[in-house]
């Protein structure tokens, strides 16, 4: 019969265990969760608007390769003395007038400045759509290392909750046969105190498993409150390459072409390359065309006139030894007439077109202060291209190193944990004949756990650098 310790760690063990259960029957495998990030996690979002703002960038530097062609129109009420735009003659009129101009213009030669700039807006282009897949890379491999941090929780639960069976176990059969004399009082108390470590124990593994499924949310841009699980595979069919195929030298010949943070850098480069070809191409001249059409209308009516009587005037002409008086013409205003729209903007319309040559001579040292920065700008990438490989192999070299030493602890731990298996059920045997202290036989117990946790971790840190290798590869993570 227990005793109130054994009641409170059973309660405990039970409600460790209604905690942990999920409230949804979904279980989300690994490439479902990878799957789900990719398309909602903030950071792919954001990258992706970059994305989408280049492409904008991109397009605008094409079109800005074509003519341009605007049209501008006017009207409007004059009042008083002012200029009439179809005569050019100052009136005291008041009058409606409109206008129309159609204006285009070209740029004939710039040292190919238009063409660099549309060429190293598009490798940025290209250089932030491969930021995209790197973000989408680094989360896959984020939301992979979260599942199994989440498999490696739920496993040292589950390896808890066997310690608190066990010790359960233990404590009733020697709650009975103190209970008929044959073992002194001791040995229940202590298996009672090893119960209640074991039970925190389990309570602590469980907290765990709940805070490793929130960062996993997080990671997946879920709410922490909505109901999510995961399928619990064992790590052994976790999918994993065969560390032969893995060799170093191989990952990073891939990684050097197919990893996509190596892809941005590349592209940055050439792109920085082309700003250096724009910035040039602006300390010299630049020959461009231009045209325009215009016509404009004003409601005015024009004058009629008509012949008069000629007036005589004080000049005179002498053909001969006669002379001649001159008369001058007269018009005499007898009426007006309106001018129809279409005569008007038929009879004022013009047309111009000219060619502009743009000489820069001194504007403050400010083209070539930029094309020398746009060639430090090179510089700086391709030392950052250097840098980056070098670190890239580092890494490389340091996975597989830890891979292959992973592999060889874990063999290790698993002939540890057949060896505590081993002791335990001596140690199981000879208490249940009284050969054995019970503080021996929690002692050889706890060897145990700390056995089986430790091949635990060493079986799944190796996972974990399995798939840090093959993301290395650039070429995606086995899911």
């Amino acid at each position: 019969m227990f005793n109130r310790s054994s009641f409170v760690a059973l309660c405990l063990l039970f409600s460790a265990y209604s905690f942990a259960q999920p409230a949804t029957a979904e279980k989300w495998d690994l490439r479902k969760c990878v799957e789900y990030a990719l398309q909602n996690n903030i950071s792919v979002k954001q990258a992706d608007l970059q994305t989408r703002f280049s492409d904008l960038t991109y397009k605008q530097s094409k079109l800005s390769q074509l003519p341009t062609l605007n049209l501008q129109g006017s009207t409007g009420y004059r009042l008083g003395r002012s200029e009439n735009p179809t005569t050019g003659v100052l009136e005291d009129n008041n009058f409606l007038n409109a206008g129309v101009n159609l204006q285009s213009g070209v740029t004939i030669f710039n040292w190919f400045v238009k063409k660099n700039t549309t060429e190293a807006d598009r490798l940025s282009n290209e250089a932030d759509k491969a930021q995209v897949k790197k973000i989408q890379d680094d989360i896959s491999l984020n939301v992979a290392v979260a599942y199994l941090q989440a498999l490696l929780t739920r496993e040292q639960a589950n390896i808890a909750r066997i310690q608190v069976n066990t010790t359960l176990e233990q404590l009733s059969n020697t709650r009975k046969r103190v209970d008929a004399g044959t073992l002194p009082e001791l040995n229940a108390a202590e298996l009672e105190a090893q119960l209640a470590r074991d039970s925190s124990s389990l309570i602590s593994a469980e907290t765990s498993v709940m805070q490793v499924m929130l960062q996993l949310k997080a990671l997946l841009n879920l709410d922490a409150a909505a109901p999510f699980d995961i399928a619990t595979p064992p790590v052994d069919m976790i999918p994993v390459e065969n560390l032969a195929d893995l060799q170093p030298e191989s990952v990073y010949a891939l990684a050097l072409v197919n990893l996509s943070q190596q892809k941005v850098i590349d592209l940055r480069l050439q792109a920085a390359k082309k700003s250096v070809d724009v910035a040039k191409g602006q300390m010299y001249p630049q020959i461009t065309g231009f045209g325009s059409l215009s016509t404009n209308y004003v409601n005015l009516k024009e004058p009629i006139y008509t012949s008069g009587t000629p007036q005589a005037t004080s000049a005179f002409v002498t053909v001969g030894s006669s002379n001649y008086s001159v008369y001058s013409p007269s018009f005499v205003k007898v009426g007006e007439k309106a001018v129809s729209l279409g005569s008007q903007l038929n009879k004022n319309f013009s047309q111009n077109i000219g060619i502009g040559l743009g000489i820069p001579i001194f504007n403050g040292g400010s083209a070539r202060s930029n094309w020398e920065r746009s060639k430090l700008q090179v510089k700086n990438w391709e030392l950052t291209k250097e840098q980056d490989n070098q670190t890239l192999k580092q890494n490389v070299y340091k996975a597989y190193n830890d891979a292959v030493a992973a592999i060889q602890k874990y063999n290790a731990d698993r002939k540890s944990v057949e060896t505590a298996i081993k002791s335990f059920s001596f140690a199981q045997k000879r208490y249940d004949l009284n050969l054995l202290s019970t503080f021996d036989l929690i002692n050889s117990q706890n060897n145990l756990l700390r056995a089986r946790t430790q091949s635990l971790y060493s079986q799944y840190d190796f996972v974990f650098k399995m798939k840090l290798l093959e993301f290395y590869r650039g070429q995606g993570i086995k899911l």
